[in-house]
């Protein structure tokens, strides 16, 4: 139920990732709770990443979701690496929409590569996406925010950003590096009302894993697995137990953060792992 201390009537949010997966959760939630929503995403496969990236297709399902939902919602194809496009695509928001009040740098790819084998190429495409692309929207909303001296930002960083595992060296740095990025910025922005947070999911159950390159490289031993058979590697991540969580549980966090009640929460990392975060030292 909606009330007035979550209730986000008037507010305009952007999201890039935001054709299928959590962002698409997101999207859904906010609308849901009276927001006007922009989503972005490149919509396209790329070269170095093994599995289907969102199409455009996706992009119009969410865009129609949202307004069935009761928001208005812009949508446009944006590659996060690029600043200009993030710009364009930020000045194209608040004309559309009215100024950005929350930003949620969803965008982000998974790469499990040894470090014998990772390419140049590959290792630059998750930093640039994960970490630059998410320094490219905070750089684009901040000002208008800081000007306006309210706003909430939120990344997306990853359990893996909090502790680590073998054949993951781009993934796992691109995301302990959102956090650093996080609570720098929550800092710098924290005396001008604009909050600043991280969300740090677990497995989520998105395409991200839930396609044929994830499955067969989780599970070699099997000649045609099928994604319930990730269910025992994938659970021993969670001391819970569960193998994954739906994308629906992260935006809980997600939307507590843009509520009322955090308006002095800034500069924080919210687990949302089955357990995981019981293993991290600090």
């Amino acid at each position: 139920m909606v009330t007035p201390e979550t209730s986000l009537d008037g507010k305009v949010a952007l999201i890039t990732g935001g054709a299928r997966g959590q962002g698409r959760s997101h999207a859904l939630a906010l609308a849901e709770r009276g927001a006007d929503v922009a989503i972005c995403d490149i919509a396209a496969d790329i070269a170095s990443v093994p599995y289907p990236m969102a199409t455009t297709d996706d992009l119009v399902t969410t865009a129609r979701a949202v307004e069935e939902a009761g928001g208005r919602c812009h949508t446009a194809i944006v590659d996060v690496r690029n600043a200009g496009a993030v710009d364009s695509f930020v000045a194209d928001v608040e004309s559309s929409l009215g100024s950005v009040d929350i930003a949620i740098a969803n965008a982000g790819i998974s790469a499990i590569t040894p470090i014998s084998t990772i390419t140049p190429e590959e290792w630059s495409t998750v930093i640039d996406i994960n970490l630059t692309g998410t320094l490219n929207v905070i750089r684009a909303v901040a000002p208008g925010m800081t000007e306006r001296r309210s706003g909430r930002i939120i990344t997306v960083s990853s359990m893996m950003g909090r502790s680590a595992n073998p054949a993951i060296c781009a993934y796992s740095a691109s995301k302990w590096g959102v956090i650093g990025l996080t609570k720098s910025i929550a800092l710098e922005l924290a005396a001008f009302g604009v909050t600043v947070n991280a969300v740090a999911p677990g497995n989520i159950r998105t395409p991200m894993i839930e396609n044929d390159w994830f499955i067969h490289m989780m599970r070699p031993d099997l000649d045609a697995p099928v994604f319930d058979d990730l269910a025992m590697p994938l659970a021993s991540l969670h001391p819970m137990g569960v193998p994954w969580l739906e994308p629906e549980e992260i935006t809980g966090a997600v939307l507590y953060l843009c509520s009322e009640a955090a308006r002095h929460v800034t500069g924080t990392v919210i687990d949302v792992n089955a357990g995981a975060s019981g293993a991290f030292t600090a």
